[in-house]
């Protein structure tokens, strides 16, 4: 993947009226990455989303395509495509007409639309279904037919808005690979906006969290899922739990935790700590271990919990668990662990890796 930037957002805001929508978002995307903006309902990125395809203009800061400043530009003057939520094929069309549309608008030759239009359809999979009206194909096929009528005038980037919103979990998920392969063999960037984060983590080489306006963290799935840079991120990305605790120590390599009568260790920092400052620790319950009283343990550092529920999930067990000070915890622990079924009062004490634990001041 090369490195240059297709799209730069340089300290963009953009406020309606009193209401600040976005507030000095700054950063990057580049060629032929798959970059999506994450974030709940009014969290900004549809706002940002717009500002990209020039249907919304920033109240200060600048939008960049390919280094030229398009800030102010309109929309069918920018080299990018949208593809929204609602697909506007044109019913009355067939498949290759639609993809061969935006060509013919651009006074493209017939012949060479058409050629270019099939090579299109090719890719999206549906080179069979070229004579066929959008009301003769599902909703993941029109999905398609949009992608191809975006993708075939070949822009420097398609803006994709929460497209698979309308579609049912199962042709959702199929469909997320789909995506992501379709944007491998073309080789454009995609801007991607979603509120699913499964959504995001399966397809993304980077992801953007937006939070009340601002970019929280922009880093890899990886980095986003293990290296959340505030509590915010490590909430809202994967299953977590959030744990409040008090800082007993301070050392080169980390901080021990005091959580009700025991403690735990964390080697991954969010910020500065000294003792006796609040914290609150991320643990994804898959990387939990839970033993009982009298098994023995791997570290000194534990919690002291007791078991409030147990829900067999095929592979996995779902463990609910309250600390010693009344903080709720649940742990996935594969069947494998050999931990027998514990019913509801049982002690047990949890353990972590404490170079996965995430500490937040």
């Amino acid at each position: 993947m090369e490195t240059r930037a297709v799209i730069e957002l340089d300290h963009v805001t953009k406020t309606f009226g009193d209401y600040v929508a976005v507030e000095d978002a700054h950063f990057d995307i580049k060629k032929g990455e798959f970059f999506s903006m994450l974030g709940p309902s009014g969290c900004g990125k549809t706002t940002t989303l717009r500002m990209i395809a020039g249907f919304d203009l920033p109240t200060s800061g600048a939008v960049r395509l390919d280094g030229i400043d398009v800030s102010q530009t309109p929309p069918y003057k920018r080299d990018v495509n949208t593809v929204f939520q609602q697909y506007a094929l044109f019913p009355h069309m067939s498949v290759l007409k639609n993809v061969m549309f935006g060509l013919s608008i651009k006074g493209v030759p017939k012949a060479q639309a058409k050629s270019r239009a099939v090579e299109m359809l090719e890719v999206v999979r549906l080179q069979d279904f070229s004579d066929r009206k959008p009301s003769q194909l599902s909703g993941g096929q029109q999905q398609r037919v949009a992608l191809a009528r975006a993708l075939v005038n070949m822009p420097k980037a398609l803006l994709l808005d929460e497209p698979l919103a309308a579609l049912d979990l199962k042709l959702r998920q199929a469909m997320q690979f789909e995506l992501k392969r379709i944007q491998r063999e073309v080789g454009i960037t995609f801007i991607f906006v979603t509120h699913d984060q499964h959504e995001a983590i399966t397809m993304s080489d980077r992801i953007a969290v937006m939070s009340q306006g601002r970019v929280e963290q922009i880093g890899t799935p990886v980095e986003i899922y293990d290296t959340p840079a505030t509590n915010f991120v490590a909430g809202f990305i994967g299953d977590a739990n959030l744990i409040k605790g008090e800082v007993a120590s301070v050392d080169s390599d980390g901080i021990v935790i005091k959580v009700g009568d025991s403690s735990i260790r964390s080697e991954s920092l969010a910020g500065d700590f000294k003792q006796g400052d609040s914290v609150i620790s991320m643990i994804r319950p898959e990387r939990i271990k839970l033993t009982l009283e009298n098994s023995p343990l791997d570290s000194q550092y534990y919690v002291n919990c007791t078991v409030v529920s147990h829900t067999f999930q095929g592979a996995q067990s779902r463990y609910s668990l309250k600390t010693q000070d009344g903080q709720e915890v649940f742990a996935y622990v594969d069947w494998t662990d050999g931990l027998a079924e514990q019913q509801p009062g049982t002690p047990i004490r949890m353990s972590c890796d404490q170079k996965v634990i995430r500490s937040f001041n």
